[in-house]
């Protein structure tokens, strides 16, 4: 069980991690959603910035546990966050975007709490 925890957990900061980096670069298909989901420019950077420490903390998660189940929650309630506001600008076929991003948050939650 613990082989797969680390998978899913490396794989889980990876997906994190690449969604703040091109949140981060200003990549023309994330920006655009953005502006269509009416999010305020001011709060990009902020948002990208808290997808990689979210990515960096369930690293370090594998070496402190502590931190990695902060950040899978932190991380979750960010895609949570997500799902609203997609929702919200009624851009209903979207909200499975951020759900991909999610669901291996959640299962490296799970899969921490069973291999700990």
């Amino acid at each position: 069980m613990h082989t797969a925890y680390v998978v899913v957990t490396v794989l889980a900061a990876l997906m994190a991690g690449f969604s703040g980096i091109v949140l981060l670069l200003r990549v023309p298909w994330i920006v655009q959603g953005l502006s269509d989901y009416r999010v305020p420019r001011s709060w990009w950077t902020w948002l990208g910035l808290a997808k990689v420490a979210g990515a960096v903390g369930l690293v370090a998660g594998l070496f402190v546990p502590l931190i990695g189940v902060m950040a899978g929650v932190g991380l979750v309630l960010y895609f949570a966050g997500a799902v609203i506001t997609v929702a919200r600008a009624r851009y209903y076929a979207h909200i499975p975007a951020p759900l991909v991003y999610a669901v291996p948050v959640v299962a490296a939650l799970v899969l921490g709490a069973v291999a700990g």
